[in-house]
């Protein structure tokens, strides 16, 4: 399973093992962790569950969708150039060690 580094915006960090083929949103809210509101359940309709990929992973994701994009312009927090919805990212053996940075708020 691959690790998952969260880091809050506070600087606090948690490592979570998601299964692979599970988004990182799912694998966040099964294990409880804050800061992924996920309203719309994963469904790529509500850009609540947004994070700031770390950019030394950026290019190992595949390319966002277009509906992913046109989402991430409605962020609650700043959108960034590393901004994906975290329920578009599909946990793979080759994203092991990807670390992800958590908004200051989603709503």
């Amino acid at each position: 399973m691959p690790m998952i580094t969260f880091i809050r915006p506070d600087g606090g960090q948690r490592d979570l093992s998601v299964p692979e083929g599970t988004s990182l949103m799912q694998g966040a809210t099964t294990q409880g962790l804050d800061g992924i509101v996920a309203e719309c359940g994963g469904n790529a309709m509500c850009a609540t569950c947004h994070v700031y990929v770390d950019e030394a992973w950026t290019e190992r994701l595949p390319p966002l969708f277009e509906d992913e994009d046109a989402l991430l312009e409605g962020t609650a927090a700043e959108r960034r150039p590393t901004s994906r919805l975290s329920c578009q990212v599909i946990a793979t053996a080759d994203l092991d060690g990807l670390v992800v940075r958590l908004p200051d708020r989603q709503v």
